[in-house]
């Protein structure tokens, strides 16, 4: 196949934190088409707003000025010959990886796939998903033959939701394709927007499982830090004085106590400890780290349990306000939201909770958690609770006049206020 790099047209699938920036850079160079399931989101795109926030108003309504197009009409990216893939890929119940949304994306691309098309996946998995799981898909509805009227790619996602330094073209980007060729023509189209650079994997499996070992350290160096924060609570070591103390080595690395949540660090190491189980292999450290965060969100409402019994106050019937809800500081993202441990085991003690975030989208928090949000306009007095637990480090907490006193229990666990009872 003859390399080309301008020529293509561009169908991103799944419009979500990670498709719609991908969409949008790609745009800059491609036609691209945004394509979603959800009417709700197309709709919400073509009136000119994202409310992931990973694009401003301004950069929605000047892209579709510019040409880039949202449909959710699988007729209108029949004309594309590259595919990219952008759909989640969370765990079940069981903490399972639900292929499901890659499935039903592989499904309704191979409707349209024609010869030569390349369907390049972002969607974290674990290694051997692309080529073992997708790939059948993508013949078994096109009659194409892999490798000979079609190909492959996978280059993993590094959004990170909220982030407007490390936005997607200026992340190194990891890039593999099916066969040696294709590798280089993935590559070559992704150097083409990306800013920070492109490292070229040798087979697609070495991509996957790149990506799934980038969060998977990240989870277990936070693991190791919770379990000091524990053990450092035990011995009344103030945790965040003694990570301040050891980072003054050159190469001790900078990780903080804290909930783990959200669409990757608390969900893809399940992606490899579940394909090397199905190999016959128990991954012992990964699976320790995974107990310990999970774990983390009723070791902290036990600890705002025991402070309040301390202050003499009763538990049960207490108000407790928490601060934050979604899954990381300064961003709307509530998916995984580890905040919902902390707040489901302090109502199992018979505590009524009430949750403050200006973040978070009231409808979803209500879809996804069952729960209300408080306006900034009816936030209740500080002094009516019992307890306030900081659960999230957005900006706009920073300036709350919260200070620990002898009736309240503040507990901070993002160290983030500048007076509080105790700190994770």
């Amino acid at each position: 196949m003859e390399l080309k790099i301008m020529q293509d047209k561009i169908a991103v699938i799944g419009l979500g934190y990670v498709g719609l920036p991908l969409a949008h850079a790609f745009a800059e160079k491609y036609p691209v088409t945004g394509f979603d399931i959800a009417q709700s989101r197309i709709d919400e795109l073509l009136s000119g707003i994202d409310k992931t926030l990973e694009l401003s108003d301004k950069q929605v309504k000047e892209a579709i000025t510019n040409g880039m197009k949202f449909t959710c009409k699988l007729d209108e990216i029949a004309d594309c010959n590259i595919y990219i893939v952008t759909v989640p890929t969370p765990i079940d119940k069981y903490k399972r990886p639900d292929l499901t949304p890659l499935i039903k994306a592989s499904e309704t691309i191979s409707q349209v796939l024609k010869k030569e098309d390349i369907v390049i996946y972002e969607s974290t998995v674990y290694p051997g998903a692309t080529e073992e799981e997708c790939v059948p898909l993508l013949e078994k509805g096109s009659g194409l033959i892999f490798n000979q009227d079609f190909f492959c790619g996978y280059s993993p996602e590094r959004i990170n939701p909220g982030d407007k330094v490390h936005t997607v073209t200026k992340i190194k980007k990891v890039t593999a394709g099916s066969t040696p060729e294709i590798g280089k023509k993935v590559n070559a189209l992704y150097a083409n927007i990306i800013t920070a650079g492109t490292h070229l994997a040798p087979t697609i499996k070495v991509a996957e499982a790149a990506k799934v070992i980038e969060n998977s350290q990240r989870d277990l160096n936070i693991a190791f830090v919770n379990e000091l924060a524990v053990i450092f609570n035990k011995l009344g070591i103030d945790t965040h004085d003694v990570l301040e103390a050891a980072g003054t080595k050159w190469n001790f690395l900078p990780f903080k106590p804290g909930l783990v949540g959200g669409h990757c660090i608390g969900v893809d190491p399940y992606y490899l400890t579940h394909k090397a189980q199905e190999i016959g292999y128990n991954p012992e450290v990964i699976l320790a780290g995974r107990r310990i965060n999970d774990n983390m969100g009723i070791y902290v409402a036990n600890q705002v349990i025991k402070l309040m019994i301390k202050k003499g106050e009763k538990i049960e019937g207490a108000k407790v306000l928490v601060l934050g809800i979604t899954f990381k500081e300064n961003c709307p993202d509530i998916r995984n939201s580890k905040v919902i441990d902390v707040i489901n085991e302090l109502q199992d003690f018979g505590i009524n909770i009430d949750i403050y975030d200006p973040w978070a989208e009231p409808e979803e928090v209500q879809h996804e958690y069952n729960r209300g949000l408080l306006t900034k306009e009816n936030l209740p007095n500080f002094q009516s609770y019992q307890a306030i637990v900081l659960a999230v480090s957005h900006a706009e907490f920073k300036g709350l006049n919260i200070t620990a006193n002898d009736e309240q229990v503040i507990y901070d666990i993002k160290g983030y206020l500048a007076d509080s009872d105790a700190k994770l």
